[in-house]
């Protein structure tokens, strides 16, 4: 019994101790990692010159490079998305907003491939910085990081201010990059309680950079994750008034 109360007491102490050094204030800073950084991986040349493969049979696709059809803006969702399309792929129109499939989804299989501006502009998070959102809620980050200091958990491959990708796997500006993966959705009680997480693993540019990482919550720019049950939810890209590309996107539900 002894044995237990002072187990029990020392996990009260660390506790309080923790709840004690956690700023009054929360700050966009107050989430940022900087260290460790991931490690540099040269991706295969193969995965990055020439669009990937063409969607399986069973997939859904969501950009062919022809039109914004499966699409919407707007916080109602039902404005046309108003990004450009040329060349066969869709890009960032600067302050026009965030657009989202008008499907929705639980689990599934993305295929995105996505391009940052040739001509760099900015350092950190303005250089190329987008996002993709499992279920409109959980941000796969989308930023150029070659050769770009930023904090570890807001670098391409990051599940934004949560967990760092393993590697830094980007290629230069202006390449054709790729995002694989795979997603299963989190689960919730009649009473709002997440009984499952959500869990994704990502494979950039042919490199594993999450492997079947937890994700804690939602993935705001200032405070700490937290949970809002939901039930199925579309797939989101952001503008973050970079002019960033999109193309051939596609998904399995699982």
């Amino acid at each position: 019994m002894k044995k237990l109360f002072l187990t029990a007491f020392s996990l009260a102490a660390a506790f309080a101790a923790h709840a004690q050094l956690q700023p009054a204030k929360q700050t966009p800073e107050s989430s940022e990692l900087w260290s460790p950084v991931p490690r540099v991986v040269t991706p295969g040349k193969a995965s990055t010159t020439v669009s990937g493969f063409t969607a399986p049979s069973d997939a859904i696709v969501l950009f062919d490079g022809k039109n914004l059809d499966a699409w919407v803006s707007g916080k109602d969702g039902k404005a046309a998305a108003p990004w450009t399309i040329a060349d066969g792929a869709m890009t960032v129109a600067p302050k026009s907003g965030d657009i989202q499939t008008k499907q929705t989804f639980g689990d599934y299989q993305l295929h995105i491939e996505w391009r940052t501006p040739a001509k760099v502009d900015g350092n950190g998070q303005g250089r190329g910085n987008s996002g993709i959102f499992m279920q409109g809620i959980y941000e796969l980050q989308v930023l150029d990081s070659y050769n770009n200091a930023t904090y570890s958990n807001g670098q391409a491959g990051s599940i934004y201010k949560q967990t760092m990708p393993l590697v830094n796997a980007a290629v230069g500006p202006g390449e054709w990059q790729t995002y694989d993966v795979v997603y299963t959705a989190p689960h919730f009680n009649k009473d709002g309680q997440m009984t499952i997480p959500p869990y994704i693993t990502v494979i950039h540019n042919g490199v594993l950079v999450q492997n079947h990482t937890m994700i804690q919550g939602t993935t705001p720019y200032i405070g700490q994750p937290t949970i809002e049950p939901h039930g199925k939810g579309p797939i989101k890209l952001q503008d973050h008034n970079n002019t960033t590309s999109f193309r051939n996107i596609w998904i399995r539900e699982l």
